[in-house]
């Protein structure tokens, strides 16, 4: 049992943490076992995403004046906070992931860009590419267009100078 200045660090914590994150999202964890839940903390740890179980009213203390708050409605029996800092994408796509196979993990609602994001909204954006992905594409766009645009402005001299050959040849010919 937490005493109150115990409490109030937790909050301030969890207060920095929530502010700090891109996205948040609220699972009800009642029934599944030890093994299956080190099991989903260690794929949301292996892509730096946090997993907290926290007491409903300390979460509601911690929340006031985050995008986290607009969960509170859903503060309601055991539930675990996912909390990721990169990338909105990848807690929701491991959390769908697991839920396939675990259908006693219950995904409640997700806090992103100041907007409640009920649980279908979460498969939506599982469906997403990844940043990773979408920043390689990025880059890949990026690098295609001065490469093509280097092989049009290259066309223009190879295409005078084969004409000039054609000529040649002509002459030559006749």
């Amino acid at each position: 049992m937490l005493n109150i200045s115990q409490k109030k660090e937790v909050v301030e914590r969890l207060a920095k943490e929530f502010k700090e994150s891109e996205i948040s999202i609220l699972v009800d964890y009642k029934g599944l076992n030890v093994l299956k839940m080190t099991e989903l903390r260690a794929q949301l740890r292996k892509e730096g995403i946090r997993i907290e179980v926290i007491k409903n009213s300390l979460m509601a203390r911690a929340s006031e004046g985050t995008d986290t708050a607009l969960m509170k409605d859903f503060f309601k029996g055991p539930n675990a906070l996912i909390l990721s800092k990169k990338d909105p994408v990848a807690p929701a796509k491991i959390l769908i992931n697991f839920v396939k196979d675990n259908e006693k993990l219950e995904i409640k609602a997700g806090a992103l860009s100041g907007k409640l994001l009920s649980p279908e909204e979460i498969k939506q954006l599982a469906k997403l590419p990844s940043k990773e992905e979408l920043l390689g594409q990025l880059v890949y766009t990026l690098n295609a267009v001065p490469t093509s645009f280097v092989n049009v402005l290259s066309g223009v001299p190879r295409a005078f100078v084969n004409v000039l050959n054609a000529i040649k040849d002509q002459k030559e010919a006749a």
